[in-house]
């Protein structure tokens, strides 16, 4: 589910000495609206995807709207192992009816993006995860360095096409600038929390910022669940809505999810229930190490031993040549 890969990495880190942006299962931005901070890994393409009944009702106009809302994204990993581009569609087809109950059939692509995201700090790049095998409590107990999150920025380009759902008498250009800040921090627990700050069609009369906030549980290494809370100011619109999901892992790169998203205003208000799905192929993925920061001993151990080998290579190789 949203960041399950990333509660998972989190409840092994005691136990891992290597990190990188990909993890042993899939790293999915569903079915929330925030992004984590981290990149799918060089190389991996990710496709994440769902369909969503929706009701809106507006308390003033005395309009109402039922339909369908299907939204689509694509994620792939180039370059370096903190860089990825995404691009991400959303597209509606609902029944209107106003308030002298006259229907207007209606349908279009609510929201498209294209953009990039690249992590600039990872705290957990070079950290020192080993266990203390002498308490379990100190294992598991709140570390002050998890307030340290990890960054990415987003930037992207909205394209914006004519529809049912724009307002004739905004200006909405073609193209919009997008861009989000993202940080990720994991705690003891298998909890991992996200936050977005955003600024979103830049220079238009839909112009509006704000956050997402995301906070997520892994229960088992299957089931997971979140909640999120997302606000939007703007002189169009502004709202705020709440978000609660949980998602199963059918195998490392392979998940479901399901969903439900409520506002509190009623200037409309509406309701969201989805379900989604989210895969990967990593078949061209070639795994990165990083060697975590070492203790004077470990680093003594790991020089011993690579002499160690050099000296039993030169040993072999001075047989082969004499047996030659």
């Amino acid at each position: 589910m949203k960041y399950f890969n990333v509660v998972m990495l989190f409840l092994l880190m005691p136990f891992c000495t290597i990190m990188a942006q990909y993890t042993d299962v899939i790293n999915s931005n569903r079915p929330g609206e925030s992004m984590g901070a981290f990149a799918v890994g060089k190389t991996v393409i990710q496709l994440e995807g769902g369909l969503s009944y929706m009701s809106e009702k507006h308390s003033k106009l005395d309009y109402k709207a039922k339909g369908m809302v299907g939204d689509f994204a694509i994620r792939y990993g180039f370059l370096f192992e903190e860089m990825e581009f995404i691009t991400n569609i959303k597209y509606q087809q609902d029944t209107y009816t106003d308030a002298s109950d006259i229907q207007e059939s209606r349908h279009g692509v609510r929201n498209c993006s294209l953009g990039i995201k690249y992590l600039v700090y990872d705290p957990f790049k070079y950290a020192d995860n080993k266990p203390n095998l002498y308490s379990w409590k100190a294992n598991h107990s709140f570390k002050w360095k998890s307030l340290i999150p990890a960054v990415s920025v987003f930037v992207a380009g909205n394209l914006n096409f004519d529809n049912s759902y724009i307002n004739n008498t905004t200006k909405l250009n073609k193209v919009t600038p997008k861009a989000i800040i993202c940080t990720q921090n994991m705690f003891a627990g298998g909890y991992v929390f996200v936050t977005n700050i955003f600024l979103d069609k830049i220079t238009s009369d839909y112009q509006n910022y704000g956050y997402v906030l995301t906070l997520t549980k892994g229960f088992n290494d299957k089931w997971s669940g979140f909640v999120e809370n997302k606000a939007v100011v703007g002189d169009y619109y502004s709202d705020g809505l709440f978000t609660l999901g949980a998602a199963y892992l059918f195998t490392k790169d392979f998940q479901i999810d399901a969903s439900f998203t409520h506002n509190i205003k009623t200037t409309p208000t509406f309701n969201y229930f989805g379900i989604g799905l989210s895969w990967r192929s990593d078949k061209n993925y070639k795994e990165v190490k990083l060697i975590t920061n070492e203790s004077k001993m470990d680093k003594k151990v790991r020089d011993k031993k690579e002499k160690s080998d050099k000296k039993s290579k030169k040993r072999r190789d001075a047989v082969d040549d004499k047996s030659n």
